[in-house]
Order: C-alpha cells, then sequence, then structure tokens
C-alpha cells in the first residue's frame, strides 16, 4: 500500500490541513515530516473550526494514528499546550506518537531568533520568533538535543552546559540579553520528558512495518515548495525541506516507498513573511482578496500578501516533487469578478520566462504575464460535483490544469468537509 505526500506548492496556507483531513479516513497513519509550531493548519468539521500548530491534521480522526516524525523541531510546552486544548474539545491525542529523533526548541533558541531577526532590521527574513531556525541550525552544526535526551539526566544536562557555553555569550556579549541558565532548563526539560514519555517510539520502524502491512501512510508537510531551504527563494524561507524529498529524511522512509504526491494550491496565491513574490496585489484588489478569503495567518495573525494565481510556480512545484495530483483550494473566493487573471509566465529585463529564473536577482525582478479568463457571480459554496459549477469556474480548474502540469483531482469550495469536490480519486 502506499505513502502519499501532500505538499504545499505555492508560499504556504494552500489549505493542507483541509486535504488531510478529507483522506483522513482512508488512511492509517498521518505524519507531520518537518517544521516546527511556526505552521498553522485550518481545519473545519460541521460548525467546528481547530487551529493546529505543530499536531498532524489527522489527529481529527479517531482512526489515525497521528505521528511527529525526526524532521520536526519541538517546543514541548507548545505541543502540551495544543494537546490540552483539543483535549477540553473532546479530541483524543493518546495515540500520538513522537520520533525519539526529532530535535527540541530549548529557550535559547527562542531567545536568539527574536534578537537575531531585530538586529536585521529592513533585511529581516520575517520569521515568527519561535525558535525554529536556530534550531534547526544547532541541529546541522551536531549541538542539537533531541526528545530521547530528556531521558537521560546526564546527556541532558551534559549537552546544556555545552550548548549555553557558546550561545549564552552570544545572548550577553553581542545581544546585551540576559543568558540561559542550565540548570533551570534541565529541570523544566525533564519534567517536559516525563509527559512526554508516553508519546515517544521508534516512529520510522513502526511507518516501516505499518507499511508493510498493506496500511496508508499520509505524510503532511508544514509549508510549502517556495519556503523550501533548497528550492524556494532563498533566504526568504524556512529552515526545513517542505518539498516530497524531505517527507523521506523527515519520517525515515526510503524513496520507492512513495507512490502518490499532491500538492496543495490555492485558487490566488498568497504569502506571509518577505522576500519575492511576481503576482503580487498591493491595490484594493489584494485587500479584497485578503478580507474575502480570510488571509490571516493561523499562527501568527500576521495578514498574508495576496496575488493572482502563478502557474509558473505550480509548474515548478509539479516538477520539484513529481506531484501527480493537484487540490485546488478556495475556489469559491474568487466568485464575483468581471475577469480572473491567471499568471502564465514571466517578463524580466525585455525576456519572457516560462519557468521560475535561475538566479534569485531575475526572480525578484520577474513582472507576471497575464491571461484573463471570464468570471462568475453564483455562490459556488454549495456546489457538490463538477457539472454543478458555473461553465466559467470550470474553465479556470482547466486552465490552471493546464498550464499547471498535473491534474486537478480535488477542488475546494468552501472550508468545510463536504465542500470539496472530487474529479478524481485521490486514494
Amino acid at each position: 500500500m502506499p505513502a502519499i505526500v501532500l505538499i504545499g506548492a505555492q508560499w504556504g496556507d494552500e489549505g493542507k490541513g483541509k486535504a488531510t483531513d478529507l483522506l483522513g479516513d482512508r488512511v492509517h497513519y498521518v505524519v507531520r515530516y518537518q517544521g516546527g509550531n511556526n505552521a498553522g493548519h485550518t481545519v473545519v468539521i460541521d460548525d467546528e473550526s481547530y487551529a493546529l500548530h505543530i499536531l498532524p491534521s489527522g489527529v481529527l480522526s479517531p482512526s489515525v494514528t497521528p505521528v511527529i516524525g525526526n524532521g520536526v523541531v519541538i517546543d514541548p510546552g507548545v505541543l502540551f499546550e495544543e494537546i490540552d486544548g483539543l483535549e477540553r474539545r473532546g479530541v483524543s491525542c493518546e495515540k500520538l506518537l513522537v520520533s525519539a529523533n526529532a530535535h527540541l526548541i530549548m529557550p535559547h533558541h527562542g531567545a536568539l531568533d527574536k534578537v537575531s531577526e531585530r538586529f536585521l532590521g529592513t533585511a529581516k527574513i520575517g520569521t515568527t520568533g519561535r525558535g525554529i531556525g536556530p534550531a534547526y541550525a544547532d541541529k546541522v552544526a551536531r549541538m542539537g538535543i533531541r526528545v530521547q535526551d530528556l531521558f537521560d539526566p546526564g546527556i541532558l544536562r551534559q549537552k546544556l552546559d555545552l550548548v549555553l557555553r557558546d550561545k549564552n555569550q552570544l545572548l550577553t556579549k553581542v545581544y546585551n540579553r540576559r543568558g540561559i541558565d542550565a540548570k533551570k532548563t534541565a529541570d523544566e526539560y525533564m519534567a517536559f520528558g516525563e509527559r512526554l514519555r508516553p508519546y515517544v517510539a521508534d516512529t520510522a520502524l513502526i511507518l516501516g512495518k505499518a507499511l508493510d502491512k498493506g496500511e496508508v501512510v499520509l505524510l503532511e508537510g508544514a509549508q510549502a515548495t517556495m519556503l523550501d531551504v533548497d528550492h524556494g527563494t532563498y533566504p526568504f524561507v524556512t529552515s526545513s525541506s517542505p518539498t516530497a524529498g524531505g517527507a523521506c529524511v523527515g519520517a525515515g522512509l526510503g524513496p520507492t516507498r512513495i507512490t502518490k504526491v499532491i500538492g496543495i494550491v490555492k485558487a490566488y496565491t498568497t504569502r506571509v513573511g518577505s522576500g519575492p513574490f511576481p503576482t503580487e496585489l498591493l491595490d484594493d484588489q489584494g485587500e479584497w482578496l485578503r478580507k474575502t478569503g480570510g488571509e490571516y495567518g493561523v499562527t501568527t495573525g500576521r495578514p498574508r500578501r495576496t496575488g493572482w494565481f502563478d502557474a509558473v510556480v505550480a509548474r515548478y512545484a509539479a516538477r520539484v516533487n513529481g506531484v501527480t495530483d493537484f487540490f485546488l483550494t478556495k475556489l469559491d473566493v474568487l466568485s464575483s469578478l468581471d475577469k480572473v487573471p491567471i499568471c502564465v509566465a514571466y517578463q524580466v529585463d525585455g525576456r519572457r520566462y516560462d519557468d521560475i529564473p535561475m538566479t534569485q536577482t531575475e526572480f525578484h525582478h520577474a513582472k507576471p504575464v497575464y491571461e484573463y479568463l471570464d468570471g462568475w457571480w453564483e455562490d459556488i459554496s454549495r456546489c457538490r460535483s463538477f457539472d454543478d459549477l458555473p461553465a466559467a469556474a470550470r474553465n479556470y480548474i482547466k486552465t490552471v490544469e493546464d498550464f499547471s502540469g498535473a491534474p486537478v483531482s480535488a477542488v475546494g469550495v468552501g472550508p468545510r468537509r463536504d465542500q470539496t469536490l472530487q474529479l478524481r480519486p485521490l486514494l
């Protein structure tokens, strides 16, 4: 049976949680494979809305085992806050599994994230200040602290003493901030460890055996393709690999296990933080998209930058991820427009680019080349099949499909579970 990867095909906030929830009853495991609590998924079930930040969206499906993989960085306090919040609403998290190899976000990570971002001034990246980037930096520098270290007090204290020798110098002498107390931090995180212990497992082994038994594993990315540390708009990216290749590393599965890659694309485009955004709208239309689409961050509440659909980005995402199916979300937001633009190429210094330019400098100067499609005025939120949609909306979907390089297999016409049109089977 397959391992299926679910990725964001733009700059994030495409509606990955809705797609995971849609598939939830047909999969056995949903795995978050990268990122930290700087991401957010919103899932609407009936009239209840759930905002998830670190837990996989599959936690809302009773039949699913949710997994936090080794590629995730975990702030234990945030994790328990999220678990407690769900359980107060009647959602059980008792089946949750957490990789022993996942790295932890420590107090010095958050402190350094905030002060270094302020230090950059106008050149800031636009991080959420939650310590995710510094935690990944320590992981790569082999100075990280992992979940399993919480179960060995000697190792935990030894690692903390070593890393804080360096980090406290930065905090106190470079940034003029208070240092982190190693003993206090060790005691706090040992307490986290005791509560975390029942959830901790060799998740890569469990997932491998599940696939051997014919069970379905859904690998859920946070952020999106254009925020990938290797393939995104560097340096305005996240610190991990949200692309499909990152799913293998972040979950501990081999690439031959993956049989399907579902790319989530919004019917328009949004972005949070700094960096290039060719189709960005800085006028009343951009504000209309923001308000109509409710484009404010799940985790931060920050208003998102908005723009028209960018087929160049979608084609790029299809290529670097090996997308087999696109899930087009928020089509209903575009209702009531006379004309709906789609960016089909870029112009850079008089030259046309059908693909993303090779250099960041060129991408920063890219101007969109639009095709204008007829709009529709009907309320499509009650449509339950492709044929229910007005002809102009059907044509929009077909045009997105033609320019994006993979079939559109599902379409979202509203936030609820029942507001999804399935054009082709996703499983």
